[in-house]
Order: structure tokens, then C-alpha cells, then sequence
């Protein structure tokens, strides 16, 4: 693909503007109180496996930003081989959380999107989760029940933070959907963007820990990548 469909270019800049229109729709404050709680969903499967090292390395911006705002917990999920599905205990330790990942190893398999979605909703039924988000690069399975699943959120109140690695048709028509239904966000990136994908992630944090006038004030203070997906909230 050309150099113009990356984040750092005049291309991907306009899909961070339109992240931030749709996180700008996101309710003023988070469902639960005390610490806030987000599901860290990814996908392990074969096509993965050369970016998921770099994956590991960036989701430390998530604690940094959280602390200041009364901290984050975070429950890793992915999907994996044939019918794997597994989820992580909680932590708030970034380097816990980085250890749980590279102890993971991709393998091939089918995506298992509507399942994630389906547990994030079990989580929230129970008041355990504020926000999810989810890392992948395609879809394999039926469209319209994922899309039924993320329906399912968008009525629970929880916003699905969907960031696509790659161009993949199907999932370039699917995740922004996932997104507008979960009354989420949704964002491309690739690995030469490290610094703004972190700082996207901590905007992330700061909306699961503190709402949306965190992310907000994280906005503010960052800049860059996070700055262009606050700017335009007042």
C-alpha cells in the first residue's frame, strides 16, 4: 500500500480527525466508580504474530496515563488456534501486563471477534468493565453476528476502542461499525507509528479511568496524536 495510508501522513491524520468526532459522542462520565476497569482484547492468530511483539511494547502509555487519574485495571483477552479463547487475571502493573503478552505465542486459527464481544458483554453485565479495546487486522466469521454483538454493548453503554492493523477489506468496513454501534472509536495504525498509537491508547486509559473530561486534559497535556483526538471537544 502506499506510504499515505499511514498514521504519521496527511491520510491517517484525517482517520485520527474522525476519531476524535466519534469519541467526542462518548458519555461524559464512565458507568462504574473507584479505579477504572478495561478489557485489553486482541488477536493472536497467525497474521499477527510479526507485530505482536511491538503490541506488547507500546500498552505501558495505558498505567502511566491512569495513575495520575486514580489508576486502571486491566484484563487481557485473546484469541488464538483453533476455538482458543483466554482471558488474563487483572492487573495494574504495565509490566505484568506486558509479561502476560509475551508469554503468548500466536497461533492459526479462525478471528473469534463476536465471542470477545459477547464475553465484553457478560463483564459489563456485571459491572466489572468500563471500556474495551480491541487490536486486530481482518475478520473470518459471520459479519452480521458481530455486528450483532456490538449492538449488544452499544445498549450496555460500553464503548469498543477498535484499532486495525493493515488494510483488510472486510475488517475496513466491519470495525468502524463495531465501533459506531458500541458508541466507540476506531483507528488504523501500522508499526511505524509507535508514539501514536501509545499516546491514542493513553487517551483510551484516561476516558476508561476518569470519562471524558480525562481524556480531555490528557489531550491538552500530550499532544500530537492525542491532541488531534480531543481537539474539537468543548
Amino acid at each position: 500500500m502506499p506510504d499515505d495510508r499511514k498514521l504519521p501522513s496527511p491520510a491517517r491524520a484525517n482517520a485520527v480527525d474522525a476519531f476524535v468526532r466519534e469519541v467526542e459522542r462518548l458519555p461524559a462520565t464512565r458507568a462504574g466508580g473507584g479505579r477504572g476497569r478495561l478489557l485489553f482484547a486482541m488477536d493472536a492468530t497467525a497474521s499477527r504474530e510479526p507485530t505482536w511483539d511491538h503490541a506488547c511494547a507500546i500498552q505501558g502509555e495505558m498505567f502511566v496515563t491512569a495513575d495520575a487519574l486514580g489508576g486502571l485495571d486491566v484484563r487481557l483477552a485473546f484469541y488464538r488456534g483453533f476455538d482458543e479463547f483466554k482471558v488474563s487475571r487483572w492487573t495494574s502493573d504495565g509490566r505484568e501486563l506486558a509479561r502476560l503478552m509475551s508469554a503468548v505465542r500466536c497461533l492459526a486459527g479462525r478471528t473469534q471477534i463476536a465471542k470477545m464481544l459477547r464475553y465484553a458483554g457478560e463483564q459489563r453485565r456485571e459491572s466489572r468493565i468500563d471500556a474495551v479495546v480491541f487490536v486486530g487486522d481482518c475478520c473470518e466469521e459471520d459479519v452480521d453476528q458481530v455486528g450483532h454483538e456490538a449492538g449488544q454493548l452499544g445498549l450496555l453503554g460500553l464503548p469498543v476502542f477498535v484499532f486495525q492493523e493493515g488494510d483488510d477489506r472486510t475488517a475496513s468496513r466491519l470495525f468502524p461499525q463495531i465501533a459506531k454501534l458500541t458508541r466507540g472509536a476506531y483507528c488504523k495504525f501500522d508499526r511505524t507509528s509507535p508514539d501514536q498509537l501509545k499516546r491514542l491508547l493513553g487517551a483510551v486509559a484516561a476516558y476508561a479511568a476518569g470519562g471524558r473530561a480525562a481524556l480531555l486534559k490528557y489531550g491538552k497535556e500530550r499532544g500530537g496524536a492525542a491532541a488531534l483526538l480531543t481537539n474539537q471537544m468543548k
